[in-house]
Formats: C-alpha cells, structure tokens, sequence
C-alpha cells in the first residue's frame, strides 16, 4: 500500500483524527505521522477541521426544572420540607443514673437521608452504564471522491453494516441536482446504485449484500435529477475512486 497517496494519507487522517482508525492501521499510521511531514499536516489540517466544526455547535442548556424534577423523584424535596419531630424529654426521677437510654429507632431524616443516598447511588450506576460509548463498528474500507484539481469532495468509509459519507467544504454542489453514488463491477456489468451523497455534512447510505459478492473495480459519482436517477442508470459520471482495504 502506498501510504504517500495524498488521497489515501488525506482519507487515513480523516480517520485518525474522528478515531475510527483502530488496531494495528491506528498504529501503523502514527508512525507514519511521526516519519513524515506531510501527513502530519494533514493531520493537523483536519483537525483544525473537525475541531472548528464542533465549535459551531451551539451550546444547549437544560430546562431549569430538571433538577427540581430529579429532587422530586429522589424524595429529596419532602425530606427538606419535612421538620424532624422533636420528643419530649421524660420528666428526671428521683434518682440520677449514670447510664444515657440510647434512642431505640433512627431518626426519621436521618431514614430519609440514607434512602435518598441508596437512590442516588442507583441512579449513578445507571447513568455510568448508559454513559459507556457504544460500540464502533471497524472500518473495512475507504474511498476517496476528488475533483480534476484533487479537492477532496467526499471521504466515504465502510464497515461491514453501513457506508458512512461525508461531503467537505471543498464540494460546490448545484442546488438543482444530486449526487449519486454507485459500484462500478469489474466484469463489466450494469453500475449498482449505492444511493444519495449529501451535499453538505454527513450522511449513512445503507450497504447492499452485492457490496460483498462482487469484484469492485471503482466507486462512481454521477450528476442526477433531483431525486436521483430516473432510470436507474448513471446520467452523467463525474468523478470516480478506488476502494482501499484497511
């Protein structure tokens, strides 16, 4: 594998830096990083990227009564509403004794404080266990989809359930069109469409079962009617990439 591919050390950085780079490819590429500049800079160029989009998230603020809501399912509000009862003190006898009478039952806050404490240690629990990250599928294969001028349009990877594709700033896309995405099969047969490419951001395309039982000899991009194509058969192909297995 030729590493000092820009489109595949460009698609390989993309990768890296989103973390869906993984096992011995992570690690064989962070050698490469550190042995040659190029790739170092693209490394830093899409994270720069990638970092300047998640900046532009806006931030969301919860609900002011989302705490109030916890207290109240905890119990916590009625135990700092509730006053602890205060029992009278028994009349002294005749004769003083050295021995304190030792409370016979807890008091009742203190009931409600180690309830609430066993609440929030389940509720902990809980939040760490959906708080795990959910398992990433391995990407199998890349593809890169350049213009003439080798602008990266769309860096597309697949693992074995999904084809995740997403479109870069470099795309200018026509807004009285769509972008499809087909296979292209070495014996020569009719292209399989793959379906829509987003014309901004990213999108998940669904992967055929005839992704894994033919020989693909490239990946296409054609230029369709809105909706995609009317026949079922690429209109006008504009760009094509190969696939690289990881």
């Amino acid at each position: 594998m030729n590493y000092l591919n820009p489109d595949l050390y460009n698609a390989l950085a993309a990768q890296y830096v989103l973390g869906t780079l993984r096992g011995p490819a992570r690690r064989r590429f962070s050698k490469l990083i550190m042995q040659n500049s190029e790739i170092s800079e693209a490394v830093n160029r899409w994270e720069l990227y990638l970092n300047s989009l998640g900046e532009q998230l806006p931030d969301v603020a919860p609900d002011a009564d989302v705490w109030r809501k916890i207290e109240d399912r905890l119990g916590f509000s009625q135990i700092q509403n509730a006053s602890p009862k205060i029992e009278a003190t028994p009349e002294p006898t005749t004769k003083s004794s050295p021995v304190v009478p030792l409370p016979t039952k807890k008091p009742r806050l203190w009931q409600g404080l180690t309830a609430l404490a066993s609440a929030a240690a389940v509720v902990l629990a809980v939040l760490l266990v959906q708080m795990q990250p959910a398992p990433v599928s391995e990407v199998k294969q890349i593809a890169v989809i350049n213009n003439q001028q080798t602008d990266l349009l769309w860096s597309i990877e697949i693992t074995d359930q999904e084809i995740a594709v997403r479109a870069t700033k470099a795309l200018q896309a026509k807004a009285d069109a769509d972008y499809e995405l087909w296979i292209v099969p070495e014996d020569g047969s009719a292209p399989v469409s793959l379906g829509l490419l987003p014309k901004a951001g990213a999108s998940t395309l669904v992967k055929p079962v005839v992704f894994e039982q033919i020989n693909i000899a490239a990946l296409a991009v054609s230029l369709e009617p809105l909706g995609g194509s009317p026949n079922g058969s690429p209109t006008e192909v504009l760009f094509t990439g190969k696939l690289v297995i990881l």
